[in-house]
């Protein structure tokens, strides 16, 4: 059946079949996440490193290979060095762990107290029931054991697939290519070869523009937190910078997480407050001002698909879904753009109002004048 046929066919059973086509994709992608996630990821690393590989290929004279496992080496030491200093922050946070409990012990009698005058539950029923699901949490210990243990060797594996994926796509490059320009029949090699080439570009672009806005909040919360006397600022800093990289729920994430520790650490109970009040006037000043800049000038995706896509990766890949939306997106929004039968899904995906009410004119004088 060709596509003048699939037109002819009534919208029912043009709609059944785009939906079991969804259904079924959805399907593939949730049980193939093993496989897939590590991929994208590895594309992802890959298209960052390009660069660096051709210039260690072209410059240095390096053999394809080397200069592929070089690339890699280099990227894996910059993550080491990020998780070494995180690593030793947080080995000294665990000795303030005492003072955390101690904390926690009077908000825990504060909040009783409420209860009990508020709600006229008294402490003792309160308890009970804070013993009772503390013996179910302990019942399950076992479980919950195996399964982080579990969880820590599937994020091995994912780290180590990751980057040995990497290395192959930096050094079988140009053999992907090939295959890619190949797939297609001749008179569309050349949109191929567009989309293949914004795609690196505007990837390569986004994930550097993301570093950038990472390293400038990252900075000015530690900077700030310094000034303010919060113990950890480096700490807190780089959690805040890192969990940005997640649109919106990363700087809520790192919210909590801030406070918490501030409320564990500081003599003050007004260090909170500060903390609050500073990572909310950091976030405003970044999505007003540095992710429009330095970030949205290389992709431009609108707030309701940004969040959609987050919650969407989140409830499909889980934590890496949720750093992966964004990027999925951009690229579908990347190859809608150029798909002619597909303009109207990159308008609703863009967030750039006067452009794309410029294409949307256009696609309905083409349509008014095949009509």
């Amino acid at each position: 059946m060709d596509i003048r046929q699939f037109k002819a066919l009534p919208f029912y059973i043009k709609l059944a079949c785009v939906l079991f086509i969804l259904v079924t994709l959805c399907y593939i992608v949730i049980v193939a996440k093993e496989i897939l996630s590590p991929l994208i990821f590895s594309c992802l690393f890959s298209i960052l490193l390009l660069p660096l590989a051709a210039f260690l290929e072209n410059k240095i004279r390096l053999p394809r290979s080397a200069a592929s496992m070089l690339s890699v080496l280099i990227l894996l030491g910059s993550i080491g060095i990020i998780l070494y200093v995180i690593g030793s922050q947080v080995s000294g946070l665990a000795q303030d762990w005492p003072q955390f409990q101690q904390q926690l012990g009077k908000s825990i009698s504060t909040i009783q107290d409420w209860v009990a005058n508020t709600l006229h539950i008294d402490v003792t029923k309160q308890l009970t029931y804070v013993h009772s699901a503390t013996d179910k949490m302990m019942s399950s210990g076992t479980a919950v054991i195996s399964a982080t243990l579990l969880s820590l060797s599937s994020m091995l594996l994912f780290f180590v697939f990751t980057f040995i994926y990497t290395f192959f796509f930096l050094l079988y490059r140009r053999l992907i290519m090939k295959f890619l320009e190949s797939v297609f029949l001749d008179e569309n090699k050349k949109i191929v070869y567009d989309i293949i080439e914004q795609v690196q570009y505007i990837i390569r672009k986004y994930i550097i523009g993301l570093l950038i806005e990472m390293a400038i909040v990252a900075t000015v919360v530690c900077l700030v937190f310094l000034a303010l006397g919060v113990k950890y600022a480096v700490l807190l800093g780089l959690i805040t910078g890192l969990f940005n990289i997640i649109p919106y729920i990363g700087i809520f994430t790192a919210l909590i997480i801030s406070s918490l520790i501030t409320f564990a650490t500081a003599a003050m109970a007004s260090k909170v407050i500060f903390v609050i009040v500073t990572l909310i006037v950091v976030h405003l000043i970044d999505s007003n001002i540095l992710l429009p800049v330095i970030v949205g000038s290389k992709v431009r995706i609108n707030a309701l698909i940004t969040v959609l896509g987050v919650i969407i990766g989140e409830m499909v890949w889980g934590i890496p879904g949720m750093f992966l939306s964004i990027p999925v997106i951009a690229v579908l929004k990347i190859i809608f753009d150029r798909v002619e039968s597909l303009k109207s899904w990159g308008i609703i995906l863009g967030d750039e109002e006067q452009k794309q009410n410029r294409l949307a004119k256009k696609l309905t004088l083409r349509k008014n004048a095949s009509a």
